[in-house]
Parts: C-alpha cells; structure tokens; sequence
C-alpha cells in the first residue's frame, strides 16, 4: 500500500479460469527427495493433491479448467537454458511420469490441455487464445513451482491484463523461501493476489448462487 490506497480488487472480477499448472505423475511417483531433478519443498505433493478439490469445485460452478504440462522432446532440442540453473534435465516426452496427474486429479478426457516447452504456460502455447475463447477475465493459479512456472505465468497473466490469483495451499515451491519469496513477488503486482483455499471455494460458491 506505498501509493496509499489498497487497491485490492474482488477474488473473482468477472469470469474466471481455474489454470493448473504442471501436476504431473512425477509429482506423486515414489522418488527420493535426493533423486528429483529439481527441488521440492517439504509436503509439496500434499499441495498438489489438494487442488483436486478446487477443480471439483470449479467444474460443479461452470468455471473452466486448464491443465498446463510441462515436455520436452527426448533428444533436448527444445530444452533451450532450462539446465543453466539447478535444474538437471526434466519432463522429457519419453518418460511416463512426464504425464498429467490424471488419476489424482480426476482429468478428463475433454479437459483443455496446454503443452509448454517454457516455464510460463503463455509463451510459445496457444493459452491466450484458448482464455479468449472462454472470455476469462480472472485466472486462478494452482500448481508448481511457485517460483517458477507459477510465477512465470502470473506475470505474463499480469502483463496481459489479466486479474490474477494464485491458491496457497496448493502451490509449491523448490524451497519454503522460495515459494514465500514468489507469493510477496506476485502479490506486490495485484494486491489481493494470494488468496486461501477456503476463500476461493467460497468465492466460487458464492458466485454460482449469485
């Protein structure tokens, strides 16, 4: 509140869509911490498990669901300087537990589905026109990592006029600083950007009896 006004806007500001962004079957596979290609957080698929009940929520109200996927071909020609940092060589198209989360999530067959070579689910993807399709105005974030992909496409969602939530409790980060770090990040963009699980099940509810 610097320029001495709140400036926080409602949850939803007129059609919203529920972006799910990268829960894939690596996340719930059996894998030791220490043999992951890029760090989690502690209880990290616990958060991701909880958004199946924001997408039950949303699809019993009428708000569209948007399954992001992260993959690369094989043969990394498309990894671009993803490996630059501390991530080793991940979410390659020929390994299964690239895979969405379908069982866990309770994905549909005629879900939207967006694949992304890019940590944001706008860049090089047809995201943006899919939301204009569905004239959304209000994107809500779930998903990983929250200083990454999350945050990556929070800020292009922002730059693109979108309003945009991210749900706490179901996003995660590489690390508890990291993940804190991206949500005071995302909320100095939009104020009222970080919102609970709780407020947005209402929210939805609220809107559907409106």
């Amino acid at each position: 509140m610097l320029n001495g006004k709140p400036n926080k806007r409602a949850l939803i500001e007129g059609r919203a869509a529920l972006i799910v962004i990268d829960i894939q079957k690596s996340t719930f596979a059996p894998i030791p911490d220490e043999n992951r290609t890029i760090a989690h957080m502690p209880d990290y698929a616990q958060r991701m498990a909880r958004t199946k009940v924001a997408i039950d929520r949303a699809r019993e109200v009428g708000i569209p669901v948007i399954f992001i996927q992260e993959i690369h071909r094989a043969d990394l020609v498309d990894m671009g300087r993803e490996t630059d940092g501390d991530e080793d060589i991940h979410c390659l198209d020929s390994n299964p537990l690239t895979g969405l989360a379908v069982e866990e999530l309770g994905i549909r067959p005629d879900d939207y589905r967006i694949q992304k070579r890019r940590y944001s689910a706008f860049y090089g993807t047809d995201l943006e026109i899919l939301l204009r399709g569905l004239k959304a105005d209000t994107l809500i974030l779930t998903g990983g990592l929250t200083d990454v992909c999350v945050h990556y496409t929070f800020a292009d969602g922002h730059q693109g006029d979108y309003f945009c939530r991210v749900i706490e409790d179901c996003v995660a980060g590489s690390s508890v600083e990291a993940h804190q770090a991206s949500l005071n990040a995302m909320e100095y963009l939009q104020h009222g950007a970080v919102r609970s699980l709780d407020e947005v099940l209402e929210t939805m509810r609220a809107q559907a009896a409106a």
